[in-house]
């Protein structure tokens, strides 16, 4: 069987000026990087404004297992199937992150038939914007520790600096250090530590932004710290939101790449949605949906995190609802939130299937409560009984959901059809008009709670002592108005990542609260999430090469 680089590597490509000439762009909208990737440019995209909005179609899946679901696959899938029945289709992706890809998790660019391509590319170093972000929010940190070190006018305290440096790698050993040692000369020291650069509120940033005036006002807003009076101080105070902008002026704009069967795919953007809000940006997005009849993006990991908060935070940024939700499942991974083993989920076994389907049956009723139609893609696996479809089928049946068996990633486009067909039923249907989970004139424990009652079924919300003192201050800075972002373990509906299933009767405890005034939401901490992940025993990293030609090898 072909790894996922090895049939990559032999489709071959058309030059991107060729794929996106239906969409209407010309060469000269185009800011070219070499033949297979460009950027969008701002003027091609100020000229779209006027343009008509296309169908929106929002993926999601169940909370994720070892055994896989392949939502970004799906999603892939989906738009190339959505073009073979007819309908114009842009795909809207995020840019995956160096931790992941050199990690365990792996990148996200789908796999077998359906992938977007250059998918070495895209996975490694893309256009650069990672590097962008990178680069500014260490810039931001560097003018931090300068303008201590010049003086200090602001009176920034160096006890409550909330500004952490980043990388774009999973590196444990930076999650907490010291910087400023050796001397008067060298700095002055203090405690710090790096995120990983998806976590980086520039991200979350980048992807909710709208144009560069928006990026310079959120970027002003950023929340670097506090003084000796708890008084906040922003990026804003140290005159610097300019120069970031301009390190971020060619990263804002969007990429775009094309699948194996030539679908336009624009991917831009990348926060994790455990630890930040998990979608791909606003531009990319409003941009994909002026020059597609049909528009397919993801939202990452399961329904309760990355479809929550697009839903809860994007979507008021891009002023469009989705028109259909997809939510991805795996027979084996259903059977694995059932209580089976990864080593015994090739034998057959319904009863563990029933009981896994409680997890997926969560997801569809959160989807439905926002008054969105869903439909539930089964990706494929060879394992899979016949037994096992039926029961599959009767039980999302039960539910008024109609389910659709999906090959895509054997078999293209071609193995998505009746998928394709479903979402155009279910966009054309009538339709509800949209609710959110909460109203963001709530009081943070009156959103926190609406989230956790009504996306994780949970019963009650417990404050930790530290995030008690911080609801304090977010209220006295009249913070307490914004959107809230959780940050949860995706494995579970609940904050423990052993509870698989859907856990009941159980309690979310926050333990501290993050101001990301910049991104225009509050991040809520549950459990032990890191926003810096460390590497497995054996990363993926120990299997990658490179040949003579300088060709990847090993890259999934």
């Amino acid at each position: 069987m072909k790894t996922d680089i090895e049939i990559a590597q032999e489709v071959k490509l058309a030059p991107i000026t060729e794929v996106v000439k239906n969409l209407g762009v010309e060469a000269d909208d185009l800011e070219l990087y070499g033949k297979y990737k460009a950027k969008l440019s701002f003027e091609k995209i100020d000229a779209l404004k006027t343009n008509d909005n296309g169908k929106l179609i929002l993926v999601t899946a169940i909370n994720p297992t070892p055994a896989g679901e392949g939502k970004s696959t799906v999603t892939i899938g989906l738009g190339d199937a959505l073009n073979k029945v007819g309908k114009k289709t842009v795909i809207a992706l995020r840019e995956p992150s160096l931790g992941p890809v050199m990690g365990i998790k792996g990148g996200a660019t789908g796999g077998g038939l359906a992938q977007v391509l250059p998918m070495e590319d895209i996975n490694l170093h893309f256009t650069g914007d990672m590097h962008a972000i990178t680069t500014a929010n260490n810039a931001l940190a560097a003018l931090i520790d300068n303008h201590v070190h010049q003086g200090n006018f602001l009176n920034i305290d160096l006890r409550r600096v909330t500004w952490k440096r980043v990388v774009d790698l999973n590196d444990r050993a930076l999650r907490h250090v010291v910087v400023g040692l050796g001397g008067p000369i060298q700095g002055v020291p203090r405690e710090d530590g790096f995120d990983i650069t998806a976590a980086s509120e520039i991200m979350a940033i980048l992807c909710l932004t709208t144009d560069i005036e928006d990026l310079k006002k959120r970027l002003a807003k950023i929340v670097i710290g506090y003084t000796y009076t708890h008084k906040p101080v922003t990026c804003g105070d140290l005159k610097a939101e300019g120069a970031l902008a301009l390190l971020l002026k060619e990263a804002l704009k969007p990429n775009i790449v094309q699948t194996i069967e030539k679908t336009p795919a624009l991917i831009h953007g990348g926060p994790f949605a455990n630890i930040a809000h998990g979608c791909n940006s606003v531009l990319a997005t409003t941009t994909a949906l002026k020059l597609g009849e049909y528009v397919v993006t993801e939202a990452g990991f399961g329904a309760d995190l990355g479809a929550e908060k697009f839903l809860n935070i994007k979507v008021p940024n891009l002023s469009k609802a989705p028109d259909a939700v997809v939510i991805v499942a795996t027979i084996r991974a259903l059977k694995m939130h059932g209580g089976v083993a990864k080593e015994d989920l090739q034998t057959e076994n319904v009863e563990a299937l029933k009981k896994g389907f409680a997890n997926l049956e969560k997801h569809i009723e959160t989807i439905q409560n926002f008054h969105l139609p869903v439909v539930v893609a089964i990706n494929e696996f060879v394992s899979d009984t016949s037994q096992e479809v039926k029961m599959l089928r009767q039980l999302c049946e039960a539910k008024g959901v109609n389910v659709e068996l999906c090959a895509v990633w054997e078999k293209g486009s071609a193995g998505g059809v009746d998928l394709a067909q479903s979402v155009v039923k279910a966009v054309e249907g009538k339709h509800e008009t949209f609710q959110s989970t909460y109203d963001v004139n709530d009081s943070i424990e009156e959103k926190i709670s609406a989230i956790v009652r009504k996306i994780y079924g949970g019963v009650e919300v417990l404050f930790e002592k530290k995030a008690h003192n911080e609801l304090v201050m977010l209220k006295k800075n009249k913070w307490d108005k914004l959107p809230i972002c959780m940050a949860k373990t995706q494995y579970s509906l609940s904050d423990d990542p052993k509870s698989l299933g859907r856990p009941s009767d159980f309690s979310i405890t926050i333990r501290e609260f993050v101001v990301k005034m910049g991104a225009g939401f509050i991040v809520a901490l549950t459990g032990d999430v890191m926003t810096m992940p460390g590497l497995p025993k054996r990363p993926a990293a120990l299997n990658m090469d490179v040949n003579a030609k300088g060709e990847a090898i090993g890259l999934f």
